[in-house]
């Protein structure tokens, strides 16, 4: 459904009416290359999206990808239409979780369509910060949007990429700290977690930096500047998410060593145990038998020396075992 449309006019929200007399309206009154119409879609079906499509007269292969949706973060170039798609991310707190989402943009002279799949995809945000003015962007045309949007993510990408990075400190401490209170489970959660966040992030790389190339689509220089700002906040992530993954896999590893040294610590003590239980079995079980020439059978002072037997060679084993570090 259409949840926002306007036309821009020196950087000034207008009223949109008719989507393709708004158009025409710009391309024909000899209005600058700077003013378009914004139209903002959420979820759209293919019917509602043909509706946009044949007003605007939208290239048939940012139609196609519009349609199929699950698309990985790439900006591509359709003779004067530029079709942008953007992995969007929430971080759920209760859950340390992170949804993906996805908005697609296509700019074209004098428009500009912004389509969001998902819940972890807002927009307002976007909107609103251009028509306030923050950065001044909106008079530099339908480029503008994109900046806003990307700049938006890549800010959202930051903000997860700090909550990952708290996840993992608990994580370090937990398990280097010695009360190995961490599950394997756990780590293999956030380890599954990071590289979701990489395949959203890690594909934009390469889009950021054809839009910050002279020779790219962006003809204005202020704005390039703009998407290399972005570009640099973007690698900053990339660069942390690769050594997230690293460590998490050293952490993993050594969380798996420890819990391999405390089962044998375990089966150490056990195995002591064991062997301090068998031997007053072993001496109970042997004058257990009741034969009349056992030794020491009918001596008065037999059955007390048979428990002090017992309990001399189990002092002994504990001495034996405790220092030994079995115990």
């Amino acid at each position: 459904m259409i949840v926002d449309r306007a036309v821009y006019r020196a950087g000034e929200r207008h009223e949109c009416g008719d989507l393709s007399d708004e158009l025409a309206a710009l391309r024909t009154d000899g209005a600058p290359d700077t003013d378009f119409l914004w139209v903002g879609l959420k979820d759209p079906t293919a019917e509602e999206f043909e509706l946009v499509r044949a007003e605007l007269d939208l290239h048939p292969l940012a139609v196609e990808d519009v349609l199929h949706g699950d698309q990985q973060a790439k900006v591509e170039t359709y003779g004067h239409t530029i079709f942008a798609v953007v992995k969007t991310l929430r971080y759920v707190e209760a859950t340390s979780d992170i949804e993906t989402g996805e908005v697609m943009a296509v700019i074209g002279p004098h428009f500009v369509v912004t389509i969001r799949h998902g819940d972890a995809a807002p927009l307002d945000e976007v909107r609103q910060r251009l028509e306030r003015h923050e950065q001044g962007l909106l008079d530099e045309g339908p480029l503008s949007v994109l900046h806003g949007l990307l700049d938006k993510v890549v800010d959202t990408y930051t903000q997860i990429d700090a909550e990952v990075d708290e996840d993992l400190r608990r994580i370090e401490r937990d398990v280097f700290g010695g009360g190995n209170r961490t599950h394997s489970t756990t780590i293999y959660r956030l380890k599954r977690e990071v590289l979701e966040f990489r395949r959203a992030a890690m594909p934009l790389r390469q889009p950021l930096t054809a839009l910050t190339a002279k020779d790219g689509p962006v003809p204005s220089r202020e704005l390039r500047l703009h998407f290399r700002d972005v570009a640099d906040h973007l690698g900053q992530v990339l660069q942390n998410i690769e050594s997230y993954d690293a460590l998490l896999t050293d952490v993993l590893s050594a969380h798996v060593s420890q819990i391999g040294v405390q089962q044998n610590a375990d089966m150490r003590q056990i195995s002591a145990w064991a062997a301090m239980i068998a031997v007053p079995t072993l001496i109970a079980g042997v004058y257990g038998m009741n034969f009349d020439h056992m030794p020491e059978l009918h001596w008065l002072l037999g059955y007390p020396l048979a428990l002090a037997l017992m309990v001399v060679t189990v002092f002994i084993l504990y001495r034996a075992f405790k220092r030994s570090g079995w115990l």
